[in-house]
């Protein structure tokens, strides 16, 4: 089977099951994880090889970049003091049990520490798509991925040091120091350099395909150029998401951020999901290369206790130190033993493990193998698959069974805003904003805003019942379905005349879009 027909075959698959995941209730990494699985037993499949050099360079940026542009800076300093203990504290804690752990059971010093810093950071990808689905509080899904994002940076910068060493043969308490500031130096600047200029360029294009192509290539560039001036190629991209969510809007047009905005999610969406479904297939073949021995399977099973056991004994405690310390300040504290459970239970491993596994280089030099390169893959990839199978799985009915949901609608969160802004917007067009400007223009803006503000009201009304109606309240689908009716005859009407030939199309994909988009928002 020629690898594009079955790359084709791959990405078909990703299609049919990410419907059923929502449709059956199980993460979808999950699913994909198993289907990897499955199809290298299938006839005629020949596995994939991936050239370790390209992993992190090609599934880094675009994972990391599109995970700054679902939060703010804001968010992640008001919950800075749990997000550092997760993204640094227990990171570096459980990368270091896990190496204690495999050298005590005989894997040398070296490979172990690599083999601490692959699996040491959680994926918040499937944590995150339950806790979403189930409205857990705002502030543990902020956590979550807080953590998520800032793991992968210590991992990772901890992971390239290592790896290091051992392809150099050691290294020294003054060198590795070395190595850490610089990372952690030249990563950040650069990022806040890269994400000044991308601003400065995106305020003078005024096009919404140019300003998504410079939002797509600067975080690779900027992983790239970190990486080889010895910084973190991670922190540079989280710097530059982070700088860019914050001040960016205002340099970009409407277009260009709806644009960018539907890429990066299906850049995020593509990429995650090819990086799951190749779990099945590297594990494939490190099976079929040469028996493993039995140590592996221990260790495996040894690793994936450690990863629980330490994110248990790590945050149980913390929290317990936080609420003692509130409670010494008379302040109510914001987790409680069920947030903990959950964000203790929520530690599946995913694509940054993966990443790192298959990036592992297969030589230290022109004849010598990494060592152990084949055990610390296998004990890699077995904690991502058993961590997504057994934890994923059972992450949604123990959120059911403690009750932890909250009542938040984030669909009624943004129709109020919506609301807000544009009667901020009408109130200063009759106030100060029409001051020297033509009648006519100032009441056709005017009429404008006001027919917004009317149907916002008119279709919330219809949503939620009027005070005094006597019929059931939440008329929320039928005022959907009436809505896609509506958009459905006007995009028969659209093309239609595209088709005979009334329009042109760029005429008739200009209302389209303006169709589509107020589909998506008052329908969601």
């Amino acid at each position: 089977m020629s690898t594009v027909l079955l790359l084709s075959g791959l990405l078909a698959g990703v299609v049919v099951l990410t419907p059923l995941a929502d449709r059956w209730r199980i993460p979808l990494p999950v699913l994909l994880t198993l289907f990897g699985l499955l199809v290298p037993l299938l006839p005629g499949v020949q596995p994939i090889q991936i050239e370790p050099d390209l992993i992190l360079p090609v599934v880094l940026p675009p994972l990391l970049f599109a995970a700054t542009q679902r939060a703010t800076a804001r968010d992640f300093r008001e919950n800075a003091r749990p997000i550092a203990l997760l993204a640094v504290g227990l990171t570096l804690v459980t990368a270091a049990v896990v190496a204690a752990v495999a050298h005590a059971m005989g894997v040398p010093w070296g490979p172990a520490l690599v083999l601490g810093a692959i699996v040491a950071p959680p994926d918040p990808v499937a944590a995150t798509a339950v806790a979403r689905r189930l409205r857990l509080p705002g502030r543990l899904v902020t956590v979550l991925e807080g953590e998520g994002m800032f793991n992968d940076a210590t991992a990772l910068v901890l992971y390239k040091v290592s790896v290091a060493a051992v392809v150099a043969g050691g290294l020294s308490a003054s060198g590795l120091t070395r190595s850490l500031v610089l990372a952690v130096g030249v990563g950040v600047g650069l990022g806040l350099a890269a994400g000044f200029l991308t601003r400065a360029a995106l305020a003078r294009l005024h096009l919404a395909a140019p300003e998504t192509t410079v939002t797509l290539a600067v975080p690779f560039v900027a992983y790239l150029l970190a990486d080889r001036l010895g910084g973190s190629g991670v922190l540079a991209v989280l710097t530059l998401g982070l700088y860019l969510r914050t001040y960016g809007h205002g340099a970009i047009t409407s277009g260009g951020w709806l644009l960018g905005r539907a890429v990066w999610r299906y850049a995020d969406y593509i990429v995650t999901s090819m990086v799951f479904v190749f779990i099945g297939f590297e594990l494939t073949a490190v099976l079929e290369a040469e028996p493993l021995e039995s140590g592996s399977i221990a260790l495996s099973l040894a690793v994936c206790g450690v990863l629980v056991a330490v994110r248990f004994g790590w945050l149980f405690p913390a929290v317990w130190l936080a609420q003692l310390r509130q409670l010494r300040t008379s302040q109510a504290s914001p987790v409680g033993s069920r947030e903990t459970l959950i964000t203790a239970w929520a530690g599946m491993r995913g694509v940054v493990t993966v990443a790192t596994a298959l990036a592992l280089p297969a030589f230290t030099s022109a004849v010598a193998s990494f060592p152990s390169r084949r055990t610390v893959v296998f004990v890699g990839l077995v904690s991502v698959l058993a961590t997504l199978v057994v934890q994923g799985l059972t992450l949604a009915p123990l959120v059911r069974r403690l009750g932890v949901g909250s009542d938040v609608d984030v669909a009624q969160e943004a129709r109020a805003l919506r609301r807000r802004a544009t009667a901020a917007a009408l109130d200063a067009l009759r106030d100060h904003l029409t001051d020297g400007v033509p009648e006519r223009v100032r009441v056709a803006v005017t009429l404008q805003y006001e027919g917004y503000l009317s149907a916002q009201d008119a279709v919330g009304t219809a949503r939620s019942g009027a005070a005094d109606d006597d019929l059931d309240h939440g008329d929320d689908r039928e005022v959907d379905d009436l809505l896609r009716q509506a958009s459905e005859i006007e995009r028969e009407v659209v093309i239609e005349a595209r088709r005979r030939g009334e329009v042109s199309a760029e005429a008739a994909d200009e209302v389209l879009d303006d169709v589509e988009n107020r589909a998506v928002r008052d329908t969601g």
